[in-house]
């Protein structure tokens, strides 16, 4: 059977993918343990346009927060 690639795609012709072989990711649970993703509201996301700009200004919020808050546990 003759596949028609298309002239617009950037993957060549000569890349023989099989996905047959392959196994699932061993350390994506770990690494899914590891970090929480959150959503950014619009308006926020505007004001914090990368991860670590999010991360120092959090950083920042609890420096000056009261410390006596509850522990929570995940």
């Amino acid at each position: 059977m003759q596949i028609e690639h298309d002239k617009n795609d950037d993957l060549l012709p000569e890349y023989d993918l099989d996905f047959s072989k392959s196994k699932p990711n061993r350390f994506a649970e770990k690494y899914n343990g590891t970090v929480r993703r959150v959503g950014l509201a619009p308006d926020i996301a505007d004001e914090f346009p990368t991860e670590e700009s999010v991360n120092e200004a959090l950083r920042e919020y609890i420096k000056i927060k009261p410390q006596n808050r509850e522990v929570r546990v995940p």
